[in-house]
């Protein structure tokens, strides 16, 4: 049984199988309110000594769980219903995305008029998504304390309240210091969106729901530059600000309107309610019985992903790469208006709309993903392993580099037709998606008893090597040459290419000798399925 939830962002679909899922839910979410007190041990002796130790933890408690076909259970609310979460939170999730990057539409304004060096003025960028790596590591379990619904709506509304001195900033410390605290403010939706998809939709419903929350995350850095470039260059940069302030309050109000989704809180307040009622304190969900101290909780949440992303290969590699991918992409926020607007000529608003063919990759690579899941079933009917994730990986570790070649000897030349270096864009979006995808699903898969803690190393390296490309790549692309920085960028993918091969045919090997690692092997035609670990 996993010994955590899993919330993994893009996975696809979540990685969790119906039995497993089912089997962890069941301790926590399934069957009628018992009404009555919970045996120590009922029809026959105790498997283990934990089956004993656990009986007499509950024994004298009346269990409460959710009453079937009530309404109680968020997976029974009706479809209606769990869409207005599902569009909710990803629109919560648009607005975090748009506000890591719609201030690169106009990069030069704050530092033209605040009398500060453009690199500077660039660690508005940084400090924002350098709250994405942090912000999880302690937000995500004081969620599983608190319900989502509190930890959405006070984060969205520190998020709202920080991006108003940014607008109002006369110096550059008002303007990097409100830009931290709004990042680790803003990474709350992106931690939990994945977790209100799984309360409230079950394993084999959350494909389209988990595609929209994929969608935000990936679309949304990529719409920024093509609303900020248009806003900045007819209204000014402050503008840019003023308009996520007044989208974030927008937000603010939807999350108001957002109801608990989260299970175990959904049920601790029925618990509260009998006991009122009743006056009987025996009244306890398995939850309240079973829950580590907060301390311990934190710890878990803070060392355990550092602790896997130095010791497990697998974590290590992978988080490397998805880094450098989501690098790329912050880069290219940058790299786009010295091709387009420094080499060509192009307007501010017309740089920004550049920004669109990443997207049509984007949407092609999302054509795609079905035919892979239709791959991986026929890959592992036979006895799923967490190497059939990786054949997506293999194609865009290929793909990447050559839309880094195409962008290196196009961009850098003003006679080069500007459709070449957006065809190059769009290459670059659709092999992202394929990496990303396939690397986060890996993840989840080789670690599913410690995905979340697997998914939160990746996210804490993944943000904080992104979070440095703003200050070095105008130097970089300045410095080297706008071709031969484009190049160095491509043979470094050429490099980690083989990486997916590499853990396609030694992954297995790997995870058998790692401690935390999923034990699926690959079967033949005859061999029955393998058990998760």
């Amino acid at each position: 049984m996993p010994s955590e939830p899993i919330e993994a962002e893009f996975a696809y679909p979540p990685v969790l199988t119906q039995a497993q899922e089912e089997e962890y839910r069941q301790l926590e979410k399934e069957g009628p309110l018992s009404g009555r007190t919970t045996p120590t041990v009922a029809g026959g002796s105790p498997n283990s000594l934990s089956e004993v130790e656990q009986a007499r933890k509950h024994e004298g408690y009346i269990i409460v769980q959710f009453d079937k076909g009530a309404g109680e259970d968020p997976r029974e609310w009706s479809h209606g219903r769990k869409w207005v979460v599902t569009l909710g939170t990803a629109f919560l999730c648009l607005a975090v995305a748009l506000g890591s990057s719609i201030i690169t539409g106009d990069m030069t304004g704050p530092a033209k008029e605040l009398g500060i060096k453009q690199i500077v003025a660039n660690l508005t960028v940084t400090c924002f998504v350098i709250g994405f790596g942090v912000g999880p590591l302690f937000l995500s379990p004081l969620s599983e304390i608190f319900g989502r619904r509190p930890i959405y709506i006070v984060s969205v509304f520190l998020y709202f309240i920080f991006t108003l001195p940014s607008a109002l900033a006369r110096n550059a410390a008002t303007l990097i210091i409100a830009r931290q605290i709004a990042g680790i403010a803003a990474s709350a939706p992106i931690c939990n969106m994945g977790g209100s998809i799984a309360d409230v939709w079950a394993v084999e419903e959350r494909g389209i729901p988990m595609a929209v929350f994929s969608a935000m995350l990936f679309v949304g850095p990529c719409l920024g530059p093509v609303v900020g470039s248009w806003i900045g260059e007819r209204a000014g940069w402050r503008w840019i600000y003023w308009v996520l302030f007044i989208f974030c309050g927008l937000c603010f109000a939807v999350t108001c309107l957002l109801p608990e989704t989260l299970a175990p809180i959904l049920l601790r307040k029925k618990a509260e309610e009998l006991r009122k009622k009743t006056g009987n304190d025996k009244y306890r969900t398995l939850e309240e019985l079973e829950r580590l101290p907060f301390t311990q909780m934190l710890k878990i949440a803070l060392f355990r992903p550092l602790k896997m992303l130095f010791t497990e290969p697998i974590v290590l590699f992978m988080s490397f790469y998805l880094s450098f991918v989501y690098g790329l992409l912050y880069l290219l926020f940058f790299a786009f208006p010295i091709a387009f607007e420094e080499i060509r000529g192009f307007s501010g608003g017309l740089t920004g709309t550049t920004f669109v063919s990443i997207m049509i990759g984007i949407f092609f690579a999302g054509l795609v993903l079905p035919k892979q899941e239709r791959i991986y079933a026929e890959a592992t009917k036979h006895g799923h392993y967490p190497e059939a994730r990786l054949f997506p990986m293999m194609i865009g570790a290929f793909i990447m580099p050559m839309g880094l070649f195409i962008f290196a000897f196009t961009g850098a030349y003003p006679w080069v037709h500007w459709i070449a270096p957006c065809i190059a864009g769009a290459i670059f979006g659709f092999s992202m998606i394929l990496l990303y995808v396939s690397a986060n699903s890996y993840i989840i898969d080789s670690y599913s008893d410690f995905g979340a803690s697997a998914m939160a190393a990746k996210t804490f390296m993944r943000s904080e090597i992104g979070a440095v490309v703003p200050l070095y790549v105008n130097p970089m692309f300045h410095n080297m040459g706008f071709q031969y920085a484009g190049l160095l960028l491509a043979l470094i993918g050429c490099l980690i290419a083989p990486m997916p091969f590499v853990f396609y045919k030694w992954g297995e090997k790997i995870r058998l000798g790692s401690k935390m690692a999923s034990k699926g092997v690959r079967r033949g035609p005859d061999a029955l399925d393998e058990k998760a670990c």
